[in-house]
């Protein structure tokens, strides 16, 4: 998608380092506005070229104090005012647009943390829809405050404790508020958001998924020669499978589907994921069986980051091997390869200087992001690269994706390896997970819970526990069973399972799957944790 598309109505994040600036980004896109998030401390013609109409600097754990604090480039502030773009500050960015305008920012007496009440002052600008006096209940996370502001430049709200919670100048159009209106701990910070970018800035709804989709396939045409052949990496996930459809969409029988058996596979996934790409999809896909590879490089590795790696290059060499077969039969190589990857494999990926967030810190390499190896000879076509999960399911709709691939919960690229903890070649760790996610998985559809969970597994853990079976001492496998609700998967909350559902998914685990005594529950919020354990 090429953010050129939408110019006249995008908003641009600048990032630097907040755990809830992606969340902006989510926010504004379910306003129907493009919205793209990238370095804070890009370059000036890097923000330029994207010609947005508004700009919203996040918020971050840093001090505008500090040595080396992010800043945005020399040059911004001329840019945003010769160009009437509309500025926005959260908390760092409020106390940077301050600093840097030759405001004062200094450390709180009174630091500010949690949920706190703030009360309208004027009721002008950011909360031109409520009234003097008005109170509200919003999130603040910060030890700074702005002692005085650069000349022009109006309080319109204060904290609980008298600290400045917004600021404004509408003249050269820069705003700020202290707490961050993203979060759901700010209940009416969704209706500031939509009263500044709609009433304040004039921004038009009109981003839609159909726009998403004519654009792609421009691009895909564009990028791809009227006699060249593609490869996709087809798994069977919503991902893969919509980024297939719509790559097939665009340069039809040109598209080579293959999908790879590498060992780390759900329950009979590879029979159920081919009949239903038969039946369902009647796409041209070739299974290859690579498990042997996959397992074979895997033995021994016990590091997360190391096995999704290890994932990453195989997979890679397998579609080079698949598009050699290919070059034989056609006369021509692939010069392509399409892969389903979304924008949170990129956030959590942490891309390197230049394309993404140098002032956050990698939560985990993707498979298909930071695990690609450097010198792979297959150009990558990822349609889906800047949208949530929520967008490319709406997207596979638009493309008549059947439901039963757009309701399937997420899988990791790297399959089960992410999901035994330690070696998974060791014993029999493979084959008990399979069993024991059947279980839990074909419980929560039985239950006719499965639509209203994001994403359920089991984990298999690197620990025995002693038990008691058939009247005998038992020294058998710990499972963890782990289900979440979320939206994009960025932050996800445990799902609560009724106590009967958990007690015979339990029973039904020790009296099915040999070898497993014990069995745990996840309870863990998305943060502090990760939705998968590796």
């Amino acid at each position: 998608m090429d953010p050129q598309a939408v110019k006249s109505n995008l908003v641009l994040i600048l990032d630097y380092g907040s755990q809830y600036t992606h969340l902006i980004t989510r926010r504004i896109r379910s306003l129907s506005i493009f919205s793209l998030c990238i370095n804070g401390t890009s370059s000036l013609k890097a923000i330029t070229d994207l010609n947005p109409s508004v700009i919203i600097l996040s918020g971050g754990p840093h001090s505008v104090h500090a040595p080396n604090a992010p800043c945005f480039p020399d040059g911004f502030v001329e840019y945003v005012e010769s160009r009437g773009i509309y500025c926005l500050g959260i908390c760092y960015g409020l106390q940077l647009i301050v600093q840097r305008l030759g405001g004062e920012v200094r450390v709180g007496e009174k630091q500010e943390y949690g949920r706190m009440e703030i009360e309208v002052d004027k009721a002008v600008g950011l909360f031109g829809n409520k009234n003097t006096g008005d109170k509200q209940v919003v999130w603040m996370s910060h030890g700074d405050e702005a002692v005085k502001l650069p000349e022009g430049f109006e309080v319109v709200a204060r904290s609980q404790q008298g600290g400045v919670a917004a600021v404004e100048n509408k003249k050269r159009r820069f705003y700020g508020l202290q707490y961050h209106p993203e979060v759901t701990h700010t209940p009416e910070g969704m209706e500031t958001l939509k009263h500044f970018l709609f009433n304040v800035c004039g921004v038009t709804a009109g981003w839609t998924m159909e726009d998403v989709l004519d654009e792609e396939i421009k691009v895909i045409n564009d990028m791809v020669g009227p006699e060249e052949h593609v490869i996709c990496a087809l798994s069977g996930g919503v991902d893969s499978t919509v980024a297939a459809t719509l790559v097939h969409k665009a340069i039809g029988d040109r598209l080579h589907c293959v999908f790879v058996d590498n060992g780390l596979l759900r329950y009979k996934e590879r029979e159920r994921v081919m009949e239903t790409f038969e039946r369902d999809l009647h796409l041209p896909v070739t299974c290859v069986d690579a498990a042997e590879q996959f397992l074979s490089e895997l033995k021994g590795v016990v590091d997360p980051e190391k096995k999704r790696k290890i994932i990453g290059k195989e997979f890679i060499s397998t579609f080079d091997a698949f598009a050699h077969d290919l070059e034989q039969k056609l006369g021509k190589k692939p010069s392509y390869l399409v892969q389903g990857t979304l924008y949170p494999d990129v956030i959590e990926s942490c891309p390197p200087p230049g394309s993404g967030r140098t002032h956050s810190h990698t939560i985990k390499s993707h498979h298909n992001v930071g695990g690609l190896p450097k010198d792979m000879k297959l150009k990558l076509i990822e349609p889906l690269k800047l949208l949530f999960k929520d967008e490319v399911r709406a997207l596979g709709k638009i493309l008549n994706v059947p439901e039963g691939f757009l309701k399937r919960h997420p899988f990791p690229g790297p399959g089960l390896a992410v999901r035994v903890l330690g070696d998974v070649t060791e014993g029999n760790a493979l084959d008990v997970l399979r069993q024991v996610d059947e279980i839990f998985i074909q419980s929560i559809k039985d239950a006719g819970i499965y639509d209203s969970i994001w994403q359920a597994f089991a984990v298999f853990l690197p620990i025995r526990s002693v038990g008691v079976q058939g009247d005998q001492r038992t020294h058998s496998h710990v499972v963890a069973l782990r289900a979440v609700t979320s939206q994009d998967g960025m932050t996800a909350d445990w799902y609560n399972f009724e106590h009967k559902f958990l007690d015979d998914v339990a029973r039904k685990i020790c009296n099915s799957v040999r070898g497993v005594n014990r069995v745990v529950q996840d309870i863990t919020s998305k943060p502090p944790s990760t939705i998968e354990w590796e």
